[in-house]
């Protein structure tokens, strides 16, 4: 079983392609070409969807708009004016792009159900404004749309139709499939984590939803241009709010994190409704669409008990892709360029009268501090003494009410996080923040993001296997720095919380920082796992390090640290080494709520 999985990974494309061309030569019947054809057109607006709610987290219910759009600018354009289809094609991408641009800078700043509510808002005024327009035929349509024909060579409805049809969507889904495997696609999958690990790791998160927003768009016109041209006309039926469902359901069917997902719950559900609107009127005596019924049963039965869709089931089996083969080869590419880093005694980061108000609460209370170049210095305190408030106005979280936050000699005060860690500061989290369907090697890369430059249209092309290479190496040598260099190709979210927290600390190294920022990296570690988190933090110092330590545990904090401070109601309470705080009668009041 194993070996046929491993051939289907090896030759499931080819061997797709060779039944395509299998079913256009031989005499199958001409209602499965046109099923074949209807199924390509729609995938590729659910191919959309898969980028952009299952991988990238953002909900969407207007896919269908931007299938009309598609439809009705080829339609305008070959009716009206006369144009090439081909050159509606290309009329219709620069509208569908502009519109995905103007409605994804106003919605994808929402979050939560304001989203999705936003997308059927706009969808339903798409779909009402073809509805209305003269222009357009309003809701009869535009009849009698001409062919598409390349060279005076008709490409006509059905066989010949299916492979070109078939042909833009295998080439869509491995310019998807190469686009997820890349610097920008891991940018893209940190999105469903939210945006405060993302914007840490330098990702623009704004401006990668709006990407993948206007790709899922464009995906969906070129759906639209293949349909009207099958269709020879268009109405406005075919792009409401119904059919925009639809293709979420059959993202969720067939595996909405899935790029093959996006064609095998299509044809699932066209093949499954077809069916049904026979035989369900057989079993029940009356016509109508209770085919709808039984999805709605299905699309529960599948959230319940396969929430990844079908092709979950085949990738769990497919053998998982190794990024130190020999088709990759990362082990040899030349390492990336690194920063300068501060002498040692530089002061690196100086903390002057920092406050944070919320509202009538002092969060934070002129709080001073510095931290020089390979120190460890710890921020402690009872809960609720403003420690980790502190930790968020230095890593640009949080902006401060007053006071300024320095990096070697610079003001970062008020910048965002992506702005923090593009000055050399990186960070970890008090709950860990990573990627739990990819690899070890891939959540690490993660952290050199601001480290590369190639963008989508090069990794969908493949122009940006050097800067990959370069980029794994990294985070292969980081990983080994934390003793994890045995876990390459672990799935992240398989690991114990141990080596999770070991994870983010490369992770973090990755961006070749001059302070390392640990937000209570010992939470929840067993005995041996703090013991191994000490060794690192201790090797991190010797190597000129310089880290600021937010932690509980006073054991890890008194080995490690250089200096300390203390924080108490969001006030400093006392600075010193670990004896000094030791010895500190206030500290002890502060933890014990006496001094004896």
């Amino acid at each position: 079983m194993n070996r046929l999985f491993q051939r289907l990974r090896a030759w499931g494309l080819p061997t797709l392609i060779m039944a395509l061309v299998g079913v256009c030569v031989l005499p199958v019947p001409e209602f499965w070409i046109t099923q074949l054809n209807y199924i390509g057109i729609a995938s590729l607006a659910v191919l959309g969807l898969v980028l952009l709610t299952g991988v990238g987290g953002l909900t969407s219910f207007g896919q269908a708009a931007f299938v009309g759009i598609g439809a009705y600018t080829t339609a305008y354009l070959s009716i009206s004016m006369e144009w090439s289809p081909w050159l509606s094609l290309v009329v219709g991408l620069g509208i569908t792009a502009i519109s995905a641009l103007v409605l994804g800078w106003i919605t994808l700043r929402m979050s939560g159900h304001y989203l999705p509510l936003a997308t059927i808002a706009w969808g339903l005024s798409l779909y009402y404004t073809m509805g209305n327009l003269d222009a357009l035929g309003k809701y009869d349509g535009i009849l009698n749309l001409p062919g598409l024909s390349m060279g005076g060579w008709q490409i006509g409805q059905q066989r010949v139709y299916l492979l070109f049809t078939w042909a833009l969507l295998l080439l869509a889904c491995l310019g998807v499939q190469r686009l997820l495997d890349s610097r920008g696609g891991r940018a893209i999958r940190a999105l469903r984590t939210g945006s405060s690990m993302a914007e840490a790791m330098g990702v623009n998160t704004l401006r990668y939803k709006i990407g993948i927003f206007v790709m899922a768009a464009l995906l969906a016109c070129v759906s639209g241009w293949l349909y009207a041209h099958f269709q020879r006309a268009v109405n406005p039926a075919p792009f409401g709010l119904r059919i925009g469902i639809e293709y979420l359901f059959m993202a969720v069917m067939g595996g909405a994190g899935f790029v093959w997902g996006a064609i095998a719950g299509t044809a699932i559900t066209t093949l499954l409704a077809d069916q049904l609107q026979v035989l369900l009127p057989k079993l029940i005596g009356h016509s109508g669409n209770y085919e709808v019924i039984v999805f709605g049963v299905v699309l529960v039965l599948v959230l319940k008990y396969a929430p990844d869709g079908i092709w979950a089931f085949v990738d769990r089996r497919l053998p998982a892709l190794r990024r130190d083969d020999t088709s990759f080869a990362w082990t040899s590419a030349a390492p990336l360029p690194s920063r300068a880093k501060p002498q040692a005694g530089e002061v690196v980061l100086q903390v002057q009268d920092i406050r944070k108000e919320f509202g009538g609460l002092v969060a934070v209370n002129n709080i001073n501090f510095t931290v020089q170049a390979g120190q460890i210095v710890g921020l402690i305190g009872p809960n609720g003494a403003g420690k980790s408030t502190t930790f968020n106005l230095i890593t640009g979280v949080l902006a401060p009410t007053s006071g300024q936050v320095s990096y070697r000699g610079e003001s970062i005060t008020g910048l965002a996080a992506r702005g923090v860690a593009q000055r050399g500061i990186s960070r970890t989290f008090q709950h860990v923040k990573l990627i739990a369907d990819m690899t070890v090697l891939e959540n690490v890369a993660l952290g050199a993001h601001l480290r590369g430059d190639k963008g989508a249209l090069s990794a969908m092309l493949r122009l940006d296997k050097a800067e990959e290479q370069r980029l794994f190496k990294e985070a292969a040598t980081q990983l080994t720095r934390v003793g994890m260099g045995a876990q390459l190709h672990e799935l992240a979210g398989n690991l114990p919380m141990g080596s999770q927290r070991l994870l983010e600390i490369a992770r973090a190294l990755c961006n070749d920082p001059a302070l390392l920022l640990l937000d209570e990296p010992a939470a929840g570690l067993r005995f041996k796992e703090k013991q191994a988190l000490i060794e690192v933090l201790r090797q991190l110092r010797s190597q000129g390090m310089s880290i600021l330590l937010v932690e509980h545990d006073m054991d890890l904090v008194m080995d490690v640290c250089d200096r300390m401070v203390v924080m108490e109601f969001g006030t400093r309470l006392i600075e010193g080494t670990p004896s000094e705080i030791q010895a500190s009668p206030a500290v002890r009041a502060a933890y014990l709520g006496t001094e004896h």
